[in-house]
Parts: C-alpha cells; sequence; structure tokens
C-alpha cells in the first residue's frame, strides 16, 4: 500500500462494519492506538510530498521530512492554527497538490463573526469518514439494521457544515448498505419538524431528530403546547455544535418516555475545519454521568470543577487527538489535511485503559453500567477525547458563537453616547423553562438613568447588529426572533457585579 492509500483508506468498508464492531469490542486498546500514530505518521510523509503549504511551512521550521520516522518525532512537529497557517497561504495551496479543484467538494465556511469567513472542502473520503461514524452509532444505538428509521435533519443548511455534512452522510448510508433508512432535511425550522414527526412517524419503527440542542428543546416544547404526545413516537436524538448537561439529557429523554437510557441521545464533537471527530458512546455517557454522581471521580477525570466537558470515543486511525498543556491538537486527512492542528480547544485524551482503571480506582465498572442498561455490546475499546464549552471570548447561543466585537459596535452607536459608558458584559442565561436567553448587561453614565425608551433603542440596534454580522443569528432569529432577542439589563456606573473599576473589563461571563 503506497503514503496516499495508507492515508485514504477508511478503517472499514462499507458492507462490513459487523466485523469491525466485533473488533471494537475485542482488539486490545493498544491496537488502535499503534494503527493511529501509523496513519499519522503516514499523513504527515504525505503532506510533506504533496501540499506545498506544509512543504514551504517545514521548510521554514528547518525540518527535513525524512527525519520525521517515529511518533517521537511527529509528536515535536510544530502545531498548525488558522493564523500561522491556514490564513498564511492561499487556499489553493493548503489542498493536496496544490489544486482546490481537483477533488469535487462540498465547501463549508465558518460564521465569519470574528472577521472573513474561512472556506473548508469537504470532499468524498470526508463525507465517507463521516458516513462510516454514523453507521457505527446508528447500528449501535437505534439498531437501523433492524428498525425502519426515519432522520429528521433539523440542523441548519446552507454554508454551513451541519445540515448538508448530515444529508450526504445518511444518504450515503442508506443507498450503500440497504438499510431501511430515509431521510427529511427541514433544517432549523419547528414546524416542519413537529409535521414531519406527525405526519410521517406512524410509517416507521423511529424517528430520530438531529439537532442542536436548544433548537431541539424549543420544537419539543412546541409540539406539546401544540397537543403532540412525543412518547407515540420511538425517538432518537443526535446532537452537535456544543455540549450540554445531563439535566438537559434528562429533560429531552424524559420527553421521549426513555428516561435513564444510555442510547437514546449522542453527542458529536466535530468542527468545520476537520468534520465529525468522535462521539458519545453510550459508555462515554456512563462514565460522564458516573463522573457527575461522584465528586471524587469527576476530580481524578477532569481537572475543570465548574465546566463540565462533552466526553466522547474517536477512532485514531481517522483523527488522531493529542493533549499538549491542555490543548486539543488533531491530525486527519480532512479537505484540508491538517496535522497536530490545534484545535483551540481545551480538554484532554485518555486511553480505554487509563479512563476505566480511573474508574475502577473510584469504585465505578463500567462495564456493568453498560450490562445494568442492556447496551453491552457498545463497549468499545477505543481511546477517549474530552472537550470543555470554549472559555474565550465568545458565547454560545443556540449552538452559535456570538462575539463582543459586535455588541461593542452597536453600542458604539452615537445616539447612546450621553446615555452609555459602552461597557458592557454578555452572558447566556436560562429561564425556568430551561430556555437559552442572551443577557447584555450595560453600565449606565453616571449621570444617566435607565428607562423604556433607552432599553428600545439599544435592544434595537443590538439585534440589527447581529442580524448584520452573523450568518447563523439571522436564521435561526427568522424562525425564533422572541428567543434570541438580546435581554438588555442596565446597571449604575462603577457597579461591582459587572463594572468593578481598576481591572480589565470582563466582557463574557461564563455561567
Amino acid at each position: 500500500m503506497n503514503t496516499h492509500d495508507k492515508v485514504s483508506a477508511l478503517p472499514a468498508k462499507v458492507g462490513s462494519v459487523s466485523r469491525f464492531e466485533k473488533r471494537l469490542r475485542e482488539a486490545a486498546p493498544a491496537v488502535w492506538q499503534k494503527r493511529g500514530e501509523g496513519r499519522a505518521l503516514a499523513l504527515f510523509q504525505a503532506m510533506a510530498a504533496r501540499v506545498p503549504a506544509y512543504a514551504h511551512f517545514l521548510a521554514k521550521h528547518r525540518i527535513r521530512p525524512d527525519s520525521v520516522r517515529t511518533i517521537g518525532d511527529f509528536a515535536q512537529l510544530p502545531t498548525l492554527d488558522k493564523d500561522n497557517y491556514l490564513r498564511a497561504y492561499p487556499l489553493h495551496e493548503l489542498c493536496w497538490d496544490g489544486d482546490l479543484t481537483q477533488t469535487p467538494s462540498t465547501i463549508c465556511t465558518t460564521s465569519g463573526s470574528t472577521g472573513e469567513p474561512f472556506y473548508f472542502p469537504h470532499g468524498p473520503f470526508q463525507d465517507a469518514q463521516y458516513a462510516l461514524l454514523a453507521e457505527l452509532y446508528l447500528r449501535a444505538n437505534f439498531q437501523i439494521d433492524r428498525k425502519s428509521t426515519l432522520y429528521i435533519n433539523g440542523f441548519p443548511m446552507g454554508a454551513w457544515i451541519g445540515g448538508v455534512f448530515t444529508y450526504k452522510a445518511v444518504t450515503m448510508l442508506a443507498e450503500k448498505s440497504g438499510y431501511p433508512l430515509s431521510i427529511i432535511n427541514p433544517g432549523i425550522n419547528k414546524a416542519e419538524i413537529i409535521r414531519a414527526v406527525r405526519q410521517l412517524g406512524p410509517a416507521y419503527d423511529q424517528v430520530i431528530i438531529g439537532s442542536y440542542g436548544p433548537f431541539l428543546k424549543d420544537t419539543l416544547d412546541e409540539g406539546a403546547r401544540e397537543g403532540m404526545n412525543w412518547q407515540d413516537y420511538d425517538l432518537g436524538f443526535i446532537f452537535s455544535a456544543e455540549g450540554f448537561s445531563e439535566g438537559f439529557r434528562d429533560y429531552v429523554l424524559a420527553a421521549a418516555g426513555k428516561p435513564g437510557s444510555l442510547t437514546a441521545t449522542l453527542n458529536h464533537y466535530g468542527t468545520v475545519d476537520l468534520g465529525t471527530m468522535s462521539y458519545e458512546t453510550p459508555l462515554a455517557i456512563a462514565a460522564r454521568r458516573s463522573a457527575l454522581a461522584y465528586p471524587q471521580l469527576y476530580g481524578s477525570l477532569f481537572d475543570d470543577a465548574v465546566r463540565l466537558p462533552t466526553l466522547t470515543q474517536y477512532l485514531p486511525e481517522l483523527f488522531y487527538f493529542e493533549e499538549r498543556e491542555g490543548a486539543l491538537l488533531c491530525s486527519a486527512a480532512a479537505g484540508l489535511p491538517l496535522v497536530r492542528y490545534d484545535l483551540k480547544d481545551v480538554g484532554g485524551v485518555y486511553s480505554f485503559d487509563e479512563l476505566d482503571t480511573v474508574c475502577k480506582g473510584n469504585g465505578i465498572d463500567l462495564a456493568r453500567s453498560l450490562q445494568d442498561a442492556g447496551c453491552a455490546e457498545t463497549l468499545w475499546r477505543l481511546p477517549f477525547v474530552y472537550v470543555y464549552e470554549r472559555n474565550d471570548f465568545s458565547v454560545s447561543l443556540y449552538a452559535f458563537q456570538l462575539y463582543p466585537a459586535t455588541i461593542r459596535r452597536a453600542l458604539e452607536n452615537a445616539e447612546l453616547q450621553d446615555a452609555i459608558t459602552g461597557k458592557f458584559a454578555m452572558k447566556v442565561e436560562y429561564d425556568e423553562n430551561q430556555d437559552q436567553r442572551l443577557d447584555v448587561h450595560v453600565e449606565l453614565r453616571p449621570d444617566a438613568v435607565a428607562s423604556p425608551e433607552l432599553d428600545a433603542r439599544v435592544t434595537a440596534l443590538l439585534t440589527a447588529q447581529l442580524l448584520k454580522e452573523s450568518s447563523e443569528y439571522r436564521e435561526t432569529y427568522r424562525d425564533k426572533a422572541h428567543r434570541v432577542t438580546p435581554h438588555v439589563i442596565f446597571w449604575p456606573y462603577q457597579h461591582p457585579d459587572f463594572f468593578r473599576p481598576g481591572g480589565k473589563q470582563k466582557w463574557v461571563v461564563k455561567n
């Protein structure tokens, strides 16, 4: 097998997944690590030979590709990120053989909230990668080989990765494997999702809804208000784009009539840069729930007592993760191939044996947990990656990021200068129904007072700026303006809660 084949080959071909599942259950964890290391080294050599930008990057750092022979050598390579690599070279030079048009691609984009959008091509290999991962979890969690299934794709459609990537993977899976699997693509349209469940759901053994968490909750609540009994359908849920609490999982499981299930929900870990990299398995969910139930176990596994990470398992020969000083690196043959790419995510990596040992050392037998839950066959000996919600200058509202720069530009409007200082703190809160709300805390000038008129002006300007700068906000606003319109809260000058003098202004407040 030549280098290109080593990079491009998938670990299981469609139609042989049942045999691959057997290996996932039985092969030693070290086998998967070794396969991942071999694929990462092959990817490095292929990129050095065939990606002009990476060849230049290595030369700039005085690295000879033939000197990188072991995974130890690989671990010393400089990391890549958007600034030092992706934005430093023309897009075509980041592609295989310096040709953006060589491979037929679906091109996805970031939202552009922090500047110019960046485009990422995703070709047939990326579609096949996701189709394989989807086949694995749809078989393990939802038995699509035995149940007729309607997949409702409630992720945003358009230039973003979620909806289109899901559509292509599920369609590829259904067409090539012959599963009784259909898909409908309403996107972020609550009424259409509810209508699809009500009118099409009875024809299928089960219905799976793929959606961002807050949007799904809105949909479930709206359906209930319309008199819909979600428990009339065998429902499953697939999430992406942001983490959520186990309380949220319990909420949707209760709505579906499946309290405590380890198989009815799962969350992805993915980025537009690399696609879907990993996902929650029943084993990962059991470990996360155990960590919440036993603080000592939580402290042994995770180093942040406030932010609960998303815990997933991954195939290291598709996505090779490393952890460096709390930052996650990933190497993958994506549309833009990347080696030791800094995801700018905070988290860590555990081998299967490492996590299992920590759990057993705290009195938790994960295998027994799966057996008790009736899904012992989903215990796969793959490594784990965990990721915290980004603790940066952004907040996540309905699964898209909002940045202080947008708010700042709105509050700099000349008509507000007599009333406010321009300082603010943004925070996503949850109301009594667990619906998300964007709070913008605004500092008044010393002689100014809040009024309904000022509130209306600030709210209008904030909303207009968000609509102007965030394409994802615009799409969501069309469906739920009342949910995503900012909630403005005025504070007296230098109030200690948000505007304590003498230090840096905290523009983003995390829960």
